[in-house]
């Protein structure tokens, strides 16, 4: 990935994560927009965010963000400049449950090491 890519990744994330910030605070307080990866051409992007809440809320929350997806587009038209503005595609990301299954099954099969009082 070229150097400009990882900038512009880098710029629309931090411009994303503020319209939610100021324009919908209340709706967006439970997501995180976790990266974005924009094709070379910057005509398309994923935008990965991480949702916190129960299953539902969950889903509910990743539909109210793709229904506000053309107000956030413009939006962030108005505030970089680029070429072309990528069409993004809002992506729930699944790296923070899959850390905590993981890391639940590791101390499931491993024991836990002992304290410092439990030594002899």
């Amino acid at each position: 990935m070229s150097n400009r890519t990882l900038r512009v990744n880098e710029l629309i994330q931090r411009e994303i994560s503020a319209i939610l910030r100021q324009q919908h605070q209340s709706e967006a307080v439970a997501i995180t927009i976790t990266e974005i990866r924009v094709a070379p051409d910057l005509r398309d992007a994923r935008v990965f965010v991480s949702i916190v809440g129960s299953d539902e809320a969950v889903e509910l929350k990743l539909r109210w963000l793709r229904r506000q997806a053309p107000s956030i587009r413009r939006e962030l038209g108005t505030r970089i400049v680029l070429k072309y503005l990528p069409r993004f595609t809002y992506v729930l990301d699944q790296s923070a449950i899959r850390g905590s299954r993981l890391l639940r099954l590791l101390d499931e099969v491993a024991p836990a090491a002992p304290t410092p009082e439990e030594t002899p």
